[in-house]
């Protein structure tokens, strides 16, 4: 029974192989990881008890080798064989060649070499894609080993220079899964503190509660000492323990010394040495291999349930994006499927709009609510930082002032200057009006990128993707057009005609009243005169004299325009210079008259921009994004539910096409998988 688990995740192991995908289920196997010069590749020829992996200097394993042993009876008529013969009773049996049995270890050790060869060239450098070879024998005993590159420092030849880096992440990513047990080969007359294997195998193992450690060159150690200690777990301890090995020296394999004679010696050597002697039955290839079985039957028994959850998981996600890309025919009947695309696309995007989605984001405005954003945060407050007196200056008001009363000095503050001052002032909102068409034109297109991307359908037929695009696009440009227009009529409605009448407008009677009051409060400090301008303060304007002016004295109606430095001597009289412009500090009057203007100004501005940030938005959601809402279906059927153009979108991408014959493939390994573990 607990032979058949092995078999079992061997068979699991073949289903996801066969496919050539990545394995997406971490079944129970172990490890096999050392330096370059730690015996690894010895201890799994005494293992199988053949001689048939690639020998040589530098980085000998390029490639993961993902060994089977399957241990078979031997027949009748065999009989004994010698090591170096076939043996119909033992041969092995690689993936990537199905159906081809190799009796001749040493044709193995050259397949090794050519396929490796073949995926990273000669000595240049590793591969991560494993080789899976399966050895039949009946000397050997059921178990899987994945035999890793050693662990190296130096690059050698044109290997690249980061080899170290490349080779340790890749043993990273075997050892770091759960369910592998790592068989940590390190030489015994070294220090056991450096050893690479075990300094690796506790980054992800600190606990060692899934790691073994096999001790080589036990024979090599200088007299008088051992690994006693080791194996009794006081200098590294490890839950699983160590195993003592003694394994052919390099002057054996160049003498071609038999594995099964290295064997017989290494048995020799633990029952005659004096230190080993009570304990070598705990020592030796043979017990490394029984006790490695067991480990590996008790974690897959151990971790069967997680394995039969992990499969059923794996299967029905599989499945659901297999339905996301058409079956596993690809059902491609072109006009239904478009309708089916349009339709899914309108109805997510009025909810999207709308906010009415299941999956509303909690990270971050989103649709709709990002369109509020625009409205009520950037251009509310864009509209209302306007300043309707940031490049209309108080000399430029006294300039209206004067040239709105024509030839004759007005009596009271003109009209005119307001109108022309505010309605200048008013086409200015125009511009932020007009962004703010532009800013939620582009959270629809914002809206459009996000369906596409989220939509599977698309990444499946990307023709009708970049069709659909060009559609929506077209169609938001087509309602911009209108919107633009009505938002800039509604600025030029506001500019063209100055409701005065308006309930909170503050009339002229009032603003006259508020800065006469302002002007004529008494000061609590004496009144100085301002010595720039020869002019009273506020508080003593015109000395209660507005109506008692001495003509002598007075700089005139247009004194301003004139000041006293550029004044004609008395009597003279010569034509105005070419250019009149105002100087010096205001009058009174002038001062009373600007006051009252910006009062107006200010007043009906404010009322403007309140109507003006009321009515935009209203503007924009009629022209835009209702359109947008209600036409945008009917759109996409005139532009796209055409027969003469339905075969060229419904076109899948390569893409596609490759992982939906990767999801086949898959869901046939899983359930292939399922079976398999059910009848445990």
């Amino acid at each position: 029974m607990d032979q058949s688990l092995i078999k079992l995740v061997n068979k699991l192991q073949d289903a996801f192989n066969n496919v050539g995908i990545q394995n997406p289920i971490d079944l129970p196997q172990i490890t096999v990881l050392g330096s370059q010069s730690s015996g690894k590749s010895s201890v799994l020829e005494n293992i199988v008890g053949r001689d048939f992996l690639p020998r040589g200097t530098g980085i000998v394993t390029r490639r993961p080798l993902v060994l089977q042993l399957i241990n078979r009876p031997a027949t009748v008529t065999s009989g004994e064989t010698r090591e170096g013969e076939t043996n119909p009773d033992e041969w092995g049996e690689f993936l990537h060649l199905p159906g081809e049995k190799f009796y001749d270890f040493d044709k193995i050790r050259e397949e090794i070499i050519r396929d490796t060869e073949l995926k990273t060239g000669k000595n240049a450098g590793i591969s991560a894609q494993p080789i899976n070879l399966r050895i039949y024998s009946p000397h050997v005993l059921t178990l899987t080993l994945v035999d890793l590159p050693g662990l190296t420092k130096n690059p050698v030849g044109d290997q690249p220079r980061d080899i170290e880096r490349q080779i340790r992440d890749m043993l990273l990513r075997f050892i770091s899964k759960p369910n592998a047990v790592i068989l940590a080969v390190t030489a015994a007359n070294t220090d056991l503190a450096n050893s690479d294997g075990l300094k690796l195998a506790a980054e992800v193992d600190p606990e060692g509660n899934r790691t073994v450690g096999v001790l080589t060159k036990v024979d090599l150690m200088d007299a008088g000492t051992d690994v006693v200690d080791i194996l009794a777990g006081r200098v590294i301890p490890l839950r699983l323990g160590y195993v003592p090995v003694v394994n052919r020296g390099q002057r054996d394999i160049d003498n071609k010394k038999k594995v099964t004679a290295a064997l017989e010696a290494e048995r020799e050597f633990f029952q005659n040495h004096p230190s080993y002697r009570s304990k070598a039955d705990y020592c030796g290839t043979p017990f490394l291999a029984r006790k490695l079985s067991m480990i590996l039957m008790h974690h897959i028994r151990n971790t069967l349930p997680d394995i039969k959850t992990k499969i059923q998981t794996q299967l029905t996600k599989f499945q659901m994006e297999l339905s996301s890309l058409g079956g596993p025919m690809g059902d491609t009947s072109g006009g239904s499927v478009v309708l089916a695309i349009i339709t899914e696309f309108c109805n997510e995007f009025r909810t999207v709009i709308d906010g009415n989605s299941n999956d509303l984001s909690v990270n971050e405005l989103a649709g709709g609510a990002r369109i509020s954003f625009v409205f009520h945060e950037l251009f509310s407050n864009g509209v209302k930082a306007i300043d309707p007196f940031e490049s209309v200056k108080d000399a430029d008001i006294r300039t209206i002032l004067y040239n709105s009363s024509g030839s004759s000095p007005a009596l009271f503050v003109g009209t005119t200057a307001f109108e022309v001052i505010v309605k200048q002032q008013i086409k200015r909102l125009e511009e932020p009006s007009l962004k703010c068409c532009t800013l939620v034109y582009d959270e629809l297109v914002r809206i459009l990128a996000q369906l596409l991307a989220k939509n599977t359908s698309f990444r499946r037929f990307p023709a009708l993707r970049e069709r659909f695009n060009q559609v929506v696009i077209h169609y938001f440009k087509r309602c911009m057009s209108p919107t633009n227009k009505l938002v800039s009529d509604l600025i030029a409605a506001e500019s063209c005609y100055l409701n005065t009448g308006h309930p909170d407008f503050l009339s002229g009677h009032k603003a006259m009243s508020i800065v006469s009051e302002r002007l004529s409060q008494p000061s609590s400090m004496p009144s100085l005169p301002d010595m720039r301008g020869n002019k009273l303060p506020p508080g003593a304007v015109n000395n209660n004299k507005d109506l008692d002016v001495d003509i002598k004295e007075s700089s005139g109606f247009f004194g301003s325009f004139f000041p006293s430095k550029n004044r004609a001597k008395k009597g003279a009289m010569e034509p105005p210079p070419a250019t009149l412009k105002a100087t010096g500090t205001l009058t009174d009057r002038e001062a009373m008259e600007t006051d009252v203007i910006k009062l107006l100004i200010t007043s009906y501005f404010n009322i403007t921009k309140r109507t003006v940030i009321d009515m935009v938005p209203k503007a924009i959601m009629l022209n835009l994004v209702n359109n947008a809402k209600d036409g945008l279906q009917q759109e996409l059927l005139k532009e796209l539910y055409k027969p003469e153009v339905l075969s060229e979108l419904m076109k899948e991408s390569d893409h596609v096409v490759a992982r939906r014959r990767e999801c086949v493939k898959m869901i046939g390994a899983l359930e292939t998988a399922s079976e398999i573990i059910a009848t445990v």
